[in-house]
């Protein structure tokens, strides 16, 4: 089982598209990764302070899985994720380790976030939906996230209904301007793919109609009349 392996991926292979012109999940978080892993990190941080405060003695060890965790999270945003999985480099934990040894601690339910990301973009897609299923997430966009990054993993495996229905709970999840739209057109190029071109209509046009601004609303008509004439 791919869970919990150390090994180097052997085939260093890109995501595979499943449709034509679809964005992966990384390209969106490249675009604006510096607000959305720095809300995360923001958050572990804030929750490490909380209980720094609170329970100084009954949870000592979520400063030290912060400290440690550093290092993961830089080769992480430098794309490496083989790296930050297991070997960050200065004697840093990678983020399997800090799952592994900061057990209960907020940093390692992140941590397995960040290793669920990880595994989508090395392409191993089973580890990657087992440390997202593992992660627990809070706050507005999140758990958008989380199930938006499962669609991804299940739609690399061929399994279009299940990303069909994460999707679904990603565009239903929170009302963002920004990820909405963004898992509302997944919707609609999955609903292509499979010739449901009534249903694409559908998720084309609510872009249209609540997010024309998006960055998606913004060439939505061509998507609008290609089903249309379909």
């Amino acid at each position: 089982m791919a869970r919990r392996k150390r090994k180097k991926k052997q085939d260093e292979e890109l995501l595979v598209d499943i449709v034509e012109a679809r964005e992966s999940a990384s390209d969106f978080i490249d675009r604006n990764q510096k607000s959305i892993f720095g809300a995360l990190t923001a958050f572990v941080l804030l929750v490490g302070g909380y209980f720094a405060y609170k329970y100084l003695y009954a949870q000592p060890k979520q400063g030290e899985a912060i400290e440690q965790m550093y290092q993961a999270q830089w080769q992480f945003e430098r794309d490496s994720f083989a790296l930050a999985l297991t070997n960050p480099g200065g004697g840093y934990s990678g983020f399997l380790d800090i799952i592994d040894n900061y057990r209960g601690t907020e940093a390692a339910n992140v941590a397995n976030f960040y290793s669920g990301i990880s595994y989508l973009n090395l392409g191993q897609f089973d580890a990657a939906i087992s440390y997202l299923n593992d992660f627990s997430p809070s706050g507005e966009i999140i758990p958008m996230m989380k199930y938006g990054a499962l669609g991804d993993a299940y739609s690399e495996k061929g399994d279009l209904a299940k990303a069909m229905g994460y999707y679904k709970d990603a565009a239903a999840e929170e009302d963002n301007e920004a990820l909405t739209p963004y898992y509302l057109m997944k919707i609609g190029m999955l609903h292509e793919k499979e010739g449901r071109m009534d249903e694409a209509k559908k998720a084309y046009e609510q872009i249209k109609s609540k997010y024309p601004d998006s960055a998606a609303g913004r060439d939505i008509d061509k998507n609008i009349i290609k089903v249309s004439q379909g």
